[in-house]
């Protein structure tokens, strides 16, 4: 068992590498059959020690063994430590040995003489009051010989003693005995016999025991099983006959010489024996080969060689031999090794070779090779002569996982065919060699003939006479649940059993693995079929094992399907099955009976590619006795034509989804040919019922397939342009090459000298960004004073170009580049002074939509957009709109705006060109091959369904490809994740450590590297960088990420690993580029999804570096099922499709409220200038349209269109008017609009919020928003979740542990508590928790504020200053100041009464930052130092005092508009305190608004003139600038009456804010805020009394 979970390298890897001890009981078991499966698991477990570095002791346990120094050898023990050995003298108690030959040698005669001289030496041993123990060798030889002893003592009258003595025991414990089902049992007891074998019951077994234990049984009769299994010693023991039947060997042999040693080990018992006995009866000519084997043990041998083939083929499998000198080495470590070299001659070694070849290398190189010719022979491996290498097949790794035997692999060769029946398919399981022990005796040929007639239900081929009918028949009658008369038979059908479940599993992986349908099926069917011990045409409910036979046969009879019984009702099940009661147990049964429906919908991509949805609903009642933790189902896509499957995987049903019913969809490629199949068939089998299946039909008929894609753009071969060509010395200096390359000399001339608008598919690495910046040069010769604008994907390829192009365009140029993301936004002055704006597709979308009030948005005249195919991708729908509004706004301003796309090669390329309005001249599609390198692919497969153990199997190849294709040369390695980045690092260093230079990947000097990790963080990355690999993920801070990007830029390390966003992120060419996995764990659907092509190819692009390398090369590591369809597009280039119909009603709300959409017809225009449109045209069917006919798509389109509105309606964004057509916004359109929220965000809020949302509420709210849908809860995270949860004060729902709101609202928590995280991600995961929550809580502010709502308003508010400071409001906010905390509040108050001057300050005592400022205002910040400086450092208390002047002092004043000066008021902030109320009423007549001027001074301190403006907020992960909120309000109505934001105070600001008046006069106390939005404890709010009098 433990060979087969540590050989299976998908199986539970992580339990093999947690193990650090290994005992190995009974040792000596090596020159058993069984002993080669030893040999393999200490030479795995000593070869994981060496290659892992982690220590694994191997303690092996055994009988005395002559050549023990040899095993000790072989388990790599330190003799003069770890070797103890004791022999028969160290014995606890003496035994005595007694040998007894029989000469007769007719059979009956021995028999009847054996069991005479065993009576005898019993009875010896019971007169002294001693217990016996008889040994006989098979289960039905215990009941018999145990009755002929008590028979032979009752007819010579010596029964008594052997009867038990009376006490008081005896009476119950007769009482238990006769309870015992077990007649023989009950027979032999009043006698004081008793028998044991593995055969009886478990109950029976342990009552014997103990009897026996308790001295009420005085002779046992047991099979040898209980001398290994079962501690239970007596003074003497009998060997009665040393024959012993092997079901294996199908006959009878003699009973090892370990088995005479171990039952021999249990006479004697060491509390109350001073010695034992022990005898053997056997037959005269056997006696003295036991005498030899006691007195002179004979060395114990290997017995390898004959596994070597299968031992080889798991070994190449689990992925540590690949190749013939990794296997010479791997026998290193056996047995077999050990002893060939001290005994060659009993492995058929001549004596001679020893000498000319000490270590036997050649000899063990022959063994190899021989086996692997076998292997290859048989297709379970691919071994390539040449090069002396092995690849694992599908077959060889089917046949190491089932543990099938390298003979049965080559039966199965030869006799599966793709149509064979369940008749044939027994036939072939029973010639596997699995079964080739199994004889036929004479004696049980009657038996054998009369099952053939009664039970076997399939005619067996080969009738009684051959091993394999006999094999057949007895699988069929384990099937029918037959008992068997004849003990051999009956051992021979429990062999039967255990192994042919596992070899019809294994057929069945090897006929899914051909795509053979038919006999999938079949043999899914035969293995469920032994599995359950019923076939197939018997009643499904049979497998509940609840129902009785004649019930289950009246079912059968009424042959009804279960479908029509599940419509049922339980009374008329009652009466088909003739019991009324039990028609209710029928109906649970049905219930509980596993069933699916499937419906799928196809998608073509291409037109040899389709991509099926296919969506699953579970419908029946989960019960955990019943189905366990889950239900796995086999899915395939059968083509019945071809006899083919195209697609298959296992999914598996989770509890959760059964219970919800709802429908779970599965998305994957299939491919298609022409002409068109009728239809393709999705099968669902369920792996564990019999009965449980469903079909969908694929239907082709109304399939229209995508137009045939234009052919690429050929590169000519022109000379290649030089730089010179540029006319322009500034220019020519920004390019570090003197020529251009092919693909750029071909469109130089377009770019540079014409303005129109450009579409460049060229593979990743051809040199892309010099045609945007040849596009750039051009605006600034002819348009000086114009902007270009140019996006990218990714903030890291953002600030990648702002790097690069600061350096080029600024420095040498003077051209100013400004960089716009979600991290960074300079002030507007800086945006209008720049001539480049490098921007995110999202950002850009946000500041366009408000383009009329946006002049550097008019001012653009170069629109570059890099990877343009991205459209295709999940945010593509943002590319679309940008693009189509770009049109829009050039059309209005009557300033062309040129628009530039890059992408990869892509296939069609013309609809690209056609929708951004590109014509002939402007259109360059190179095929993927034009690379300026070339790239050579290799494409591994790699079985196994679940993602991690698959990953870990990939480690082993990674380090191969390494050392095959880039040893010296630079490597870059994609994972999925930032766990991977780890866990493949930390392997690759395992793989580094068994080389004779483990640090061959670190080309630079040690003790320099060694300077640099004092710098480095990231503890992982320290531990992977000394020996030259490098780790790079987003979770890695600034410092580390720059470091090693130099690092691998400069080739001081050769590996780096890195997250699948490095490929778009950073432009670091490798020579080679290993893609591991080509799934990522997709949170939102909780499970692994793949990664979309494009991406798979920029990782690709990756490979080969123009300036040194003449080809590149790629490995990419993909689940085996997915091979092909990597195969196919990696090299063909992949069409871009629309995805924005997904987000549809988002982009519309924005358009309504810019104003470009104000009707239904208006949305219906704006999607035809989509590039959704011109797809919808070109591949129909791709958007379930049917029909593409002109009349269709418009209603098609409407249809859309109606459905975006609606949704937008019902989201509170827009308004229709009466006539069903024209669109208005409403304020929530605008804010979502504004903000850059999802509607059904906005939805949420509108439905959640009221006047008096307590801070716990509005928390929920902002976490529940559509915004972090995406936010990701990877695998187990819900396990962290809920510990996380445990150490927070606001409690969560425990069974939504696995959702990402409720992840958003746990990191929010842990960010106010500022408590420790479990993982490294999720510190990254509040980083994008907080990135969002800003701008969702300022709409949230907008939102309250419109519902006039003034406690709501301020509660967001606050939450707002808890987010960027990272405390909880309640909390004193002099604890957001460096360095301070609670204890030093006290200091600060004791020290305020011994200050000089604090007095005179008016504040009596410091709790907050407000009263600290106001200390700190008239003494000067010395304060803080004569408080302090005895508990903090001097450099903490300078931090203290930097933070202090940098906070903004604002005094304010407010006036009502056009009113007597002399009333106003003027407060300070210092002066009043909060809350006064000032009896001064100042008189506003009704008839006008209430106008409130207010103006805000910073009055900063002495040392704080310079101000950048940005607030001081350690905890929050980017800068933010100050900004505040004017607001007023009334306290008694709790009605907010305006609000105004404001930016950064400079020196004086002066705000307006209007007040509607009352109807009637009357008197109101309004009250003026001043909140902060960046600090806790700086709001202020004065009283304002306002008294309205009649005009």
């Amino acid at each position: 068992k433990w060979d087969v979970v540590t050989r299976k390298a998908t199986g539970d890897v992580q339990l093999a590498q947690i193990v650090r001890l290994l005992i190995i009981d009974e040792v000596h078991l090596l020159h058993e059959d069984r002993g080669a499966v030893i040999e393999s698991l200490v030479a795995r477990t000593l070869r994981q020690v060496e290659s892992t570095q982690t220590m694994i002791r191997i303690v092996g346990l055994s009988a005395t063994l002559p050549n023990y120094l040899d095993v000790a050898r072989f388990l790599r023990v330190n003799p003069y430590q770890g070797l103890f050995f004791f022999d028969g003298r160290f014995r606890p108690v003496p035994l005595t040995q007694s040998f007894v030959g029989v000469k007769v040698t007719n059979q009956l005669l021995q028999m009847q003489e054996m069991e005479r001289i065993c009576y005898e030496k019993a009875l010896e041993n019971v007169r002294q009051g001693y217990q016996v123990m008889v040994f006989v060798h098979a289960r039905n030889a215990t009941g018999r010989t145990a009755t002929v002893l008590r028979d032979m003592a009752k007819n010579e009258g010596t029964i008594s003693f052997f009867i038990a003595e009376q006490s008081p025991q005896l009476g119950a414990v007769q009482k238990q005995v006769s309870m015992s089902r077990n007649k023989q049992l009950r027979d032999l007891f009043g006698d004081g016999f008793s028998i044991h074998h593995a055969g009886m019951l478990r109950q029976d077994r342990n009552l014997v025991e103990r009897l026996f234990l308790g001295g009420f049984i005085k002779v046992l009769v047991c099979t040898a099983t209980l001398a290994w299994g079962v501690n239970l010693p007596a003074h003497a023991v009998i060997i009665k006959g040393t024959q012993i039947y092997n079901a294996k060997k199908g006959a009878f042999v003699d009973i090892g010489i370990l088995d005479v040693l171990q039952i021999f080990g249990r006479a004697g018992r060491p509390q109350y024996d001073t010695f034992g006995e022990g005898t053997i009866i056997t037959a005269h000519s056997k006696l003295p080969h036991y005498l030899a084997l006691l007195t002179h043990q004979q060395p114990i041998e290997s017995q390898l060689v004959a596994g070597l083939v299968d031992n080889l083929n798991a070994e190449i499998c689990l992925g540590t031999i690949n190749n013939i000198d990794e296997a010479v080495e791997w026998l290193s470590y056996t047995y077999l090794y050990v002893r060939m070299r001290l005994n060659p001659l009993a492995y058929g070694i001549p004596h001679n070779t020893r000498e000319m070849d000490p270590d036997l290398e050649e000899h063990r190189r022959k063994l190899i090779i021989t086996a692997a010719k076998d292997l290859d022979k048989a297709k379970m491996i691919r071994y390539v002569e040449k090069t002396g290498t092995f690849h694992a097949t599908d077959l060889g790794r089917t046949a190491s996982n089932y543990y099938i035997k390298y003979n049965s692999i080559e039966t199965f060769n030869e006799l599966m065919k793709p149509h064979i029946n369940e008749a044939e398919i027994l036939a072939m399981v029973s010639k596997s060699q699995e079964f080739d022990q199994v004889k036929v005796r004479d004696d049980e040929i009657p038996e054998l003939e009369l099952h053939m007639e009664q039970h076997c239900n399939v005619r067996p081929m080969g009738g009684v006479e051959n091993s394999y009918g006999k094999v057949n028949i007895l699988l069929q009658c384990y099937i029918s649940q037959v008992e068997m008369e004849s003990f051999s038979l009956t051992s021979d059908l429990a062999y039967i059993s255990q192994n042919a479940g596992r070899v019809m599993r294994g057929l069945f992986d090897i006929a899914l693995r051909n795509g053979w349908p038919s006999l999938s099926s079949k043999l899914l069917t035969m293995s469920k079929v032994v599995e359950r011990r019923m076939w197939s045409f018997e009643h499904p409910l049979k497998q509940f094992g609840r129902l009785k036979h004649d019930v289950l046969e009246k079912l059968e009879n009424t042959k009804s399907t279960l479908d029509r019984m599940k419509d049922m009702t339980a009374d008329e099940l009652g009466h088909i099955v003739r019991h009324v009661r039990m028609g209710e147990t029928v109906k649970q049964l049905l219930s509980a009976f596993p069933s699916v429906s499937l419906s799928a919908s196809i998608q073509p991509i291409t037109r040899t590619v389709l991509r099926v949805r296919l969506s699953i609903t579970p419908d029946y009642v989960w019960d955990d006795r019943i189905h366990g933790s889950s239900d796995p189902w086999w899915i395939w896509v059968e083509d019945p034509e071809n006899n083919f499957i195209y697609h298959s995987e296992c999914y598996v049903l989770q509890k959760k989804m059964v219970q919800a019913g709802e429908p779970q969809e599965l998305v994957f490629a299939i491919p298609i040919f022409e002409p068109l199949p009728a239809q393709y068939y999705v099968r669902a089998i369920s792996d564990r019922w019999l009965g449980a299946e469903a079909v969908a039909a694929i239907s082709f008929q109304h399939l229209i397939l995508p137009e045939v894609h234009p052919p690429h753009t050929k590169l000519l071969d022109l000379h290649p342009l030089p730089v010179s060509a540029l006319k322009n010395t500034a220019h020519e200096q920004l390019f570090k090459f003197e020529y251009f390359n092919p693909v750029q000399t071909q469109i130089f001339h377009t770019l540079f000298h014409s303005d129109v608008n450009v579409l460049l598919g060229a593979p990743t690495g051809s040199g892309k960004t010099v045609a945007a910046e040849l596009a750039m040069l051009r605006v600034f010769n002819c348009y000086p004073g114009s902007k270009c604008v140019y996006i990218a994907p990714l903030k890291a390829l953002v600030r990648e170009r702002v790097e690069d192009w600061k350096e080029k365009f600024e420095r040498k140029l003077q051209k100013r580049v400004v960089e716009l993301t979600g991290d960074t936004t300079p002030d507007i002055r800086a945006i209008e002074k720049a001539d480049i704006i490098v921007t995110t597709p999202e950002k850009w979308d946000g500041i366009s939509r408000s383009w009329q009030n946006r002049s550097y948005v008019q001012a653009m005249r170069l629109l570059v957009i890099d990877e343009i195919h991205l459209l295709g991708d999940e945010r593509g729908p943002v590319l679309e709109v940008i693009v189509s509004r770009t049109n829009f706004i050039a059309s209005h301003t009557k300033f062309p705006v040129r628009i530039v796309g890059l992408s990869t090669a892509v296939a069609n390329a013309q609809d690209l060109a056609d929708w951004l309005g590109i014509k002939q001249a402007g259109l360059f599609n190179f095929h993927p091959a034009v690379r300026p390198v070339q790239l050579e692919v290799h494409i591994q497969g790699f079985p196994g369904k679940h993602y991690c153990p698959r990953m870990a199997t990939m480690n082993k190849p990674v380090y191969s490809s390494i050392t095959m294709y880039s040893p010296e040369k630079p490597t870059l390695v994609f994972v999925s994740s930032r766990r991977q980045t780890r866990i493949t690092a930390f392997d690759l260093m395992a793989y580094l450590g068994s080389e004779h230079n483990p640090k061959q990947w670190l080309h630079m000097d040690e003790a320099d590297m060694d300077a640099m990790l004092h710098r480095v963080h990231d503890p992982n990355l320290k531990t992977t960088l000394a020996l030259g690999i490098g780790l790079h993920h987003a979770g890695l801070i600034e410092g580390d990420r720059k470091l090693v990007e130099k690092l691998f830029v400069n080739q001081k390390i050769q590996v780096l690993i890195a997250t699948s966003t490095l490929a778009w992120g950073v432009n670091f060419p490798a020579h080679l580029v290993v893609v591991k996995g080509t799934e990522y764990y997709d949170g939102k659907t909780q499970r692994y999804v793949d990664y979309p092509i494009t991406d798979v190819l920029q990782m690709m692009g990756r490979a080969g570096r123009p300036q040194f390398d003449d080809k590149g090369v790629a490995v990419i590591l993909v689940q085996d099922a997915k091979k092909h369809f990597y195969k196919k597009f990696l090299y063909e280039p992949f069409p871009v499709e629309s995805n924005l119909l997904k987000v549809l009603p988002d982009h519309l709300n924005a358009e309504i409220v810019a104003g470009t959409i104000g009707s239904k017809q208006d949305a219906m225009d704006y999607i035809t200038w989509t590039y959704f449109f011109r797809r919808l045209i070109v591949n129909p069917s791709y958007y379930q349209l049917e029909d593409p006919k002109p009349d269709s798509i418009n209603n098609f389109l409407s249809e859309i269109v109606q459905k975006a509105l609606l949704q937008l309606d019902s989201s509170y964004c827009i308004e229709v008017e009466e006539d069903g057509h024209t669109l208005h916004p409403s304020t929530l359109g605008c804010i979502a609009s504004f903000y850059y929220l999802h509607h059904t965000s906005i939805k949420l809020f509108r439905e959640k919020l009221f006047s008096g949302c307590t801070q716990e509420e509005l928390l929920k709210v902002l976490c529940d928003s559509a915004e972090y849908d995406e936010l990701p809860v990877r695998h187990n995270e819900d396990d962290m979740n809920r510990a996380l949860a445990a150490t927070l004060p606001l409690k969560v729902d425990p069974g939504a542990c696995d959702s990402p709101h409720t992840k958003a609202y746990l990191l929010l928590q842990a960010h106010f508590c500022q408590s420790p995280l479990p993982i490294a991600d999720y510190v990254t995961d509040t980083k994008s928790v907080l990135d969002q929550s800003i701008r969702i809580l300022q709409a949230l502010v907008d939102i309250a504020a419109s519902e006039g709502w003034l406690a709501t308003t301020l509660r967001v508010a606050t939450l707002v200053q808890m987010c960027v400071q990272g405390t909880w409001s309640s909390q004193s906010s002099l604890l957001t100041l460096p360095h301070l905390q609670e204890d030093h509040i006290a200091k600060l108050n004791a020290a305020l009464k011994q200050f000089p001057g604090a007095g005179a300050c008016g504040v009596e005592e410091v709790y907050c930052l407000a009263e600290l400022l106001a200390v700190c205002e008239c003494t000067d910040v010395s304060f803080v130092r004569f408080a302090l400086d005895k508990i903090l450092s001097g450099q903490q208390v300078s931090k203290l005092e930097t933070v202090l002047q940098k906070l903004p002092l604002v005094s304010l004043q407010w006036k009502i508009k056009n009113y007597d000066k002399s009333s106003s008021e003027k407060e300070s902030m210092s002066g009043a305190k909060v809350g006064t109320r000032n009896q001064r009423w100042l008189q506003v007549p009704l008839s006008e608004e209430c106008v409130v001027q207010v103006e805000l001074n910073r009055t900063s301190m002495k040392q704080g003139k310079y101000l950048d403006g940005h607030a001081y907020a350690p905890h929050f992960p980017k800068t933010k600038d100050e900004g505040w909120w004017i607001i007023i309000g009334e306290v008694d109505t709790g009605e907010l009456l305006a609000l105004k934001r404001v930016g950064i105070i400079r020196n004086k600001t002066t705000v307006s804010l209007a007040i509607s008046p009352p109807e009637s006069p009357v008197r109101k106390i309004y009250t003026v805020y001043l909140i902060s939005d960046a600090y806790l404890g700086l709001d202020q709010q004065y009283d304002m009394h306002v008294e309205y009098t009649a005009v």
